[in-house]
């Protein structure tokens, strides 16, 4: 009968069977459907990137019944709201650009469904709808009419198992049996024993060699195939396409070589080969797992939390010590990086870096509130339900909302060389080929096969991400923490530095702070320690510790109830006001307390204003981070260094006896002032990293083409940020600086070494003094040489840069 393919799925029709829609034919009913769905929702386009890209949908028969059970779906979501709910899940059949493609277009097919965004990696989509507008039960079975029907587990979301692909050790396994098999088989033939038994039943063991061959060739080598099939499908050429039509070719020569009783063939090379490709595969997978877990900044991410201990005393702790049952203090700005109770009374949550949305919720005593909100106004306690997810924290801060798009140079190199590389191969072996036919068959064979192999850039594919992927581990153990590894090549292209003044290269703890004006009673000390405590500007910290504690030691429990903070505003670049029990409080600069007449010596000053009533300032004489001076000096040699400031100038004269010659200071800069400083810089073709301290100078952070955030003790979540430094590590900038072009010259190193391998091992191959099965075993050897000289070269660069004393 005839047959040909299904417009939707690709799988074979019969003739007899087919059903015609649209001048098409599908195979069954439900690819005809799909088809129908995505016309009617003008999503043709969606065979645009690939030849019969579905899978036949299948009938789900009451099987997600389930998800009619509000309990059960609350414990596949990863947030949910009033509005807005976010749900991941895990589908199979994700395996080309369409299905990105109609999965990320989701809300085309279903109201109510805001974004969806897919994982391709992972085979996930994360969605993120109203639950009052569409059920989770709808989505899916709307996922299910389409061909992508999803896989739930509630033990995987429950306990955090997750399905072990080991599909590679099963095929290394078969490969090894075939080989060894194989091996043993062949030892008469290599020493050619004329002894009357092997000789009479010489033909049953090549023909034995061949069945041992075939698993080794169908099965454990079917990566490369499939790998090559799709590759040429999608008109790219990849490096599988050589390996594979080398395998191929081996197989094929072999075959013959037994049919017609000209030999044994190489069946003992093609298993040889094969393991040791999948063997080579293998130790790439187990040492890049390795280095990705020691690469990964989430398990020491520095994001720091309030902790109330049972004492009622506060201390500040890393996230992931929090535990179920633990009380935590939320400051204005801070974001609660786990779910919990709220305790307070009420509360405003902003959910911008989860749901996209700006509004904030309002949240009453005893309401559940979800990690990644971030608490607006005045200070909450919560009760902690989960552990913090350090994932859940990374995926805020490379949340598409707060990515740059930067050039990826050592991905277009890769590329390019990939794009080009398989061509070129593919004619050195053919010419190889055609040469040598010509004198001795064998030979032709052996260096066709030989070159496939010898030249796989697998080591040259690896270099970029092994370089910076140790570099990222190196950088984590001195507490500079990366968004990824994209910010390194950013780094070393930095020639303009910006930095914060307060609470950059001033620090929060070593502050000389004095006060002038009217007397202030131990009653106004206790409201404006009450609304400091709110606060997390780097001026609100370092006051809110100078004030005695005994101020709120000193009332009692009959007067705490009356000292709750009522209302609260933090104005970026201002100050806070705030209103306890019908008082009013102001804190900021002069302007925002209204001192019209503030014509003193310019100082760094905070001014007190309470129920309309000027009080007076306390003055900061900031105490610079040790080994400033030093740092400066070592940076102006190679770059433009310029100060930002939203203080007076005051401290001009200081910071110019204390800074290099040359040391642009800009004073009384308000936040969108200095990122305007920053996009003036851009536009005269610098490359500018902004140093600050993540509060007043998000926006400055964000618009740089590296922005740092100095951070005491890291309690605020800043995603606009690139990296994040532990201030105690600031004097070592100019090492991180270096380490960074170090790499890009690692990088380039290996490039040249890989590149130089290649052309020794073609050398040797395309003169036909180079067998597959040797070339097999060296390119495996030639990933782990890259491994090794970069994982040296960059720890060699660590330990020779840093500077003496540090």
């Amino acid at each position: 009968m005839d047959r040909q393919n299904c417009f939707h799925c690709g799988l074979d029709i019969i003739k007899a069977k087919e059903i015609i829609f649209d001048k098409k034919e599908f195979c069954c009913n439900g690819c005809k459907t799909v088809y129908e769905i995505f016309s009617l929702n003008d999503m043709t386009c969606y065979y645009d990137f690939e030849k019969s890209p579905g899978a036949t949908p299948q009938d789900s028969n009451g099987k997600y019944d389930f998800l009619d059970n509000e309990s059960i779906v609350s414990k596949l979501l990863e947030f949910q709201e009033s509005s807005t709910a976010i749900i991941s899940l895990n589908i199979p059949h994700i395996h080309c650009s369409s299905c990105i493609w109609i999965l990320e277009n989701l809300q085309r097919l279903q109201k109510g469904i805001s974004i969806s965004q897919v994982n391709f990696p992972e085979k996930k989509v994360r969605i993120t709808y109203n639950p009052e507008a569409v059920s989770i039960k709808t989505i899916v079975l709307l996922l299910c009419s389409i061909g992508y029907e999803p896989y739930i587990s509630l033990e995987n979301y429950e306990t955090g198992k997750s399905h072990i692909d080991r599909s590679l050790t099963y095929k290394l396994g078969v490969a090894f049996f075939c080989f060894g098999n194989i091996m043993l088989l062949s030892f008469p033939e290599y020493f050619e024993v004329k002894e009357y038994w092997l000789d009479q039943y010489r033909g049953f063991f090549r023909w034995l060699i061949f069945a041992l061959s075939l698993p080794s060739f169908l099965y454990s080598a079917s990566g490369y195939y499939v790998s090559a099939y799709k590759s040429i499908r999608s008109k790219m050429l990849n490096i599988d396409i050589p390996i594979a039509l080398g395998i191929i070719v081996m197989f094929v020569r072999s075959t013959f070589d037994i049919v017609m009783d000209y030999g044994p063939g190489f069946f003992d090379s093609l298993t040889g080969l094969v393991f040791f490709m999948l063997l080579g595969k293998m130790f790439q997978i187990k040492t890049y797992s390795f280095l990705s877990f020691e690469r990964d900044f989430k398990s020491y991410f520095p994001i720091a939390i309030t902790k109330i201990n049972t004492d009622a005393s506060e201390e500040s702790v890393p996230v992931y010590d929090i535990q179920k049952g633990d009380r935590l203090l939320i400051r204005n700005q801070e974001l609660i990086p786990v779910d919990g109770i709220l305790i307070s009374e009420k509360a405003e949550i902003d959910y911008s870096f989860v749901t996209g949305e700006a509004i904030p919720i309002t949240k009453q005593s005893g309401d559940k509130v979800f990690a990644g909100g971030k608490q607006m106004g005045k200070v909450i306690e919560m009760e902690v339900l989960h552990s913090v997810s350090q994932s859940y924290l990374t995926q805020l801060w490379s949340n598409d909302v707060f990515q740059k798009k930067v050039e990826q140079k050592h991905k277009t190199i890769t590329d390019n060389i990939s794009r080009y590389f398989t061509p070129i191969l593919l004619l050195i072996a053919f010419s190889g080929f055609g040469y040598w036919i010509f004198i001795d068959a064998n030979i032709a064979f052996n260096v066709f096969t030989a070159v496939l192999i010898v030249a796989c850039p697998c080591a040259l594919a690896l270099t970029a991400p092994f370089t910076f992927g140790n570099v990222l581990r190196i950088l984590g153990k001195q507490k500079f923490y990366l968004k990824n590894a994209l910010v390194i090549e950013q780094l070393a292209k930095v020639d303009t530095l910006v930095f914060d003044k307060t609470g950059t290269i001033t620090t929060n703890k070593k502050s000389n702070i004095s006060y002038e004006g009217n007397v202030l009673s131990d009653e106004n000390l206790l409201l404006i320690k009450k609304v400091l405590r709110t606060s997390n500007h780097p001026l609100s910290r370092m006051l809110y510790d100078y004030l005695p504690v005994s101020i709120l030691q000193n009332k009692s429990e009959k007067e705490t109830p009356k000292l709750k903070v009522d209302a609260f505003e933090e104005i970026t670049g201002k100050g806070i006001q705030a209103q306890i029990f019908n008082q009013k409080i102001q804190i900021g600069s002069a302007a925002f307390v209204e001192k019209i007449d503030d014509n003193s010596i310019q100082q760094t000053s905070v001014h007190i204003r309470i129920n309309a009533v000027y009080y007076g300032k306390f003055i900061f004489n900031n105490q610079y981070r040790e080994g400033l001076e030093v740092l400066f000096k070592r940076l102006s040699s190679k770059y433009q260094i310029k100060v930002l400031s939203g203080d007076n100038e005051g401290e001009r004269f200081t910071l110019e006896k204390l800074l290099p010659k040359g040391t642009e200071l800009i004073f009384n800069q308000k936040p969108e002032q200095k990122l305007e400083f920053i996009k003036n810089l851009q536009q005269q073709g610098n490359n500018v990293m902004m140093v600050g301290d993540g509060l007043n100078d998000a926006g400055a952070l964000a618009q740089s083409n590296v922005g740092i955030s100095i951070s005491e003790n890291v309690n605020v979540f800043s995603p606009a940020c690139d990296a994040i430094l532990d201030a105690n590590e600031f004097q070592k900038l100019d090492y991180f600086l270096k380490l960074s072009k170090k790499s890009i010259s690692t990088i380039k190193m290996s490039f040249t070494l890989s590149l130089l391998y290649n052309v020794v091992g073609l050398s040797f191959a395309i003169t036909g003094n180079l067998l597959p099965l040797v070339a097999a075993i060296i390119m495996p050897l030639s990933t782990i040489t890259i491994v090794s000289f970069v994982s040296v070269m960059s720890s060699y660069y660590a330990r020779t840069l840093i500077p003496k004393g540090k």
